[in-house]
């Protein structure tokens, strides 16, 4: 067997780099990806939140507020009613007595947030979408 020559060896190394970035990139998804995701992950968490504290005005008021200012004004209530992004307020709107409809603008598909897409609450395309949910009852529970 020849030894390796050692002229070789800087193009080998660079090589299996170049190689494992490229892998990384293809598996993991490129930066711009990730940062979409964060950020689409984010507005989800800031609808449940904002789900959340409608049902907690519903339960204090049997009604729901007219608005998000009027639901941020709730005592105890703290809750990010703006895109991480644009800064624009998200999407609410009382569509009946007891039901609303919350909106965001996304950046990808959520296909990879759930095993089941349509068992997701949250499933959702790219572009503005829209929730419609039904005010729950808050119930206590005695310890």
């Amino acid at each position: 067997m020849k030894p390796f020559p050692e002229a070789l060896l800087p193009a080998v190394a660079i090589t299996a780099v170049l190689a494992s970035l490229l892998a990384g990139l293809f598996v993991l998804g490129s930066p711009q990806d990730e940062r979409a995701r964060r950020v689409d992950n984010r507005r989800v968490s800031d609808l449940q939140g904002i789900m959340a504290a409608a049902d907690l005005y519903w339960t204090r008021h049997s009604q729901l507020p007219a608005s998000l200012d009027e639901l941020t004004a709730e005592p105890g209530v703290s809750i990010s009613t703006a895109d991480p992004e644009s800064s624009e307020p998200y999407g609410y709107q009382p569509l009946d007595s007891a039901q609303y409809e919350l909106c965001a603008g996304f950046e990808r598909e959520s296909g990879d947030m759930a095993m089941k897409p349509s068992e997701d609450l949250w499933a959702h395309g790219p572009g503005r979408q829209c929730f419609q949910f039904e005010a729950e009852e808050i119930v206590r529970t005695e310890r």
